[in-house]
């Protein structure tokens, strides 16, 4: 990296930082729960700066969502690194800089990398590896800019400052991500996770962290074997998984379905909706459905829609959404 672009990228973060300090200054103390439902920002910022940067969750601060989502898999040397795929070639440049070092499928693995040499690396807006094409076409161009990868103890660190600066308890949501394939080569990351998360003083329901994974036999294992009190939150895939919501309030505070799970029918213009988050509610469970995003609306006509629909209709508990801020503001006006 030239000195002109450390310059630039050192200048960039600290002025993203001030308007931080600077904004959150006029907030409440605490983001106050609207109708009791939060606002989790999926990935940060993720609608308007590159995924799991710095610059995105600063952003997410920014916006006063109640959770900013972390995305955790491990580095060869056994640092949490915060990114959504166990892979690389999606949003970075790995296939330039390390060539040589994809495996026999093609795909570039985190877990072959240091940490070290992980932070060497560009990260970009989430693109097609086959094609170049940027996933969401109207967000941050693709390819360009200087953002880099961080280690989930660089991004606690992060939170927590902004916290103790502007008064605000803006909690953490982080994900184990692919706990069997970290297992297969050898390294147990629900173990290593926890351990980070215990040191910055993350250990029963009373603090601001909610741990969540797909993988019911690990998150499982988190509670009983692991004997941890965080507030767990069973990440739901199929329509299969609702037959579960016994199972999982065995163990588990809630439950995170796609939010395609919620709905049923649209009829005369009214959605209707499946009996899951009722269900779950029966059982004592948060629901806190994925993804909302106000440039893929699926069968919804805006986003305000898809918000009222999911949010207040369906009666669920918050949501992950790529824009937190316009979340944020449509809780707000229902106070």
């Amino acid at each position: 990296m030239s000195y002109l672009k450390k310059i630039f990228r050192i200048t960039a973060v600290l002025f993203i930082l001030l308007h931080v300090l600077f904004s959150s200054c006029n907030t409440e103390k605490k983001t106050s729960t609207r109708n009791n439902k939060i606002v989790i920002a999926h990935r940060g910022a993720s609608g308007y700066l590159p995924e799991h940067t710095m610059e995105s969750k600063a952003m997410a601060y920014n916006m006063n969502a109640d959770f900013i989502e972390q995305d955790v898999v491990l580095s060869k040397d056994n640092v949490p690194i915060v990114i959504h795929d166990i892979h690389l070639e999606a949003v970075t440049d790995v296939a330039v800089k390390f060539k040589e070092r994809k495996r026999k499928d093609l795909r570039y693995y985190a877990i072959d990398f240091t940490f070290a040499e992980l932070q060497t690396l560009k990260v970009y807006e989430r693109f097609d590896p086959t094609t170049g094409l940027a996933i969401y076409k109207n967000r941050f161009p693709s390819t360009t800019g200087n953002f880099k990868l961080h280690s989930l103890q660089q991004e606690i660190e992060f939170i927590q400052y902004l916290n103790t600066k502007t008064g605000k308890n803006t909690g953490i949501y982080p994900e184990i991500k692919a706990p069997e394939f970290h297992k297969n080569e050898g390294k147990d990351i629900a173990v290593i996770v926890l351990n980070v998360l215990s040191n910055y003083g993350y250990k029963t329901k009373k603090d601001n962290c909610i741990l969540q994974c797909f993988d019911a036999k690990t998150l499982k294992r988190i509670r009983k074997e692991l004997k941890s009190e965080l507030f767990l939150i069973q990440l739901m895939e199929s329509d299969e998984a609702s037959k579960k919501l016994n199972d999982f309030a065995s163990y588990a505070d809630g439950i995170g379905p796609y939010y395609k799970q919620i709905l049923n029918t649209k009829v005369a213009g009214t959605f209707k909706f499946t009996s899951l988050v009722s269900e779950a509610h029966k059982l004592g469970l948060k629901v806190h459905p994925y993804t909302f995003r106000a440039d893929d609306l699926g069968e919804f006509s805006s986003f305000k829609e898809m918000m009222q629909t999911l949010l207040i209709d369906a009666n669920t508990d918050g949501g992950f959404t790529d824009f937190p801020d316009l979340m944020v503001a449509f809780l707000n006006a229902k106070k």
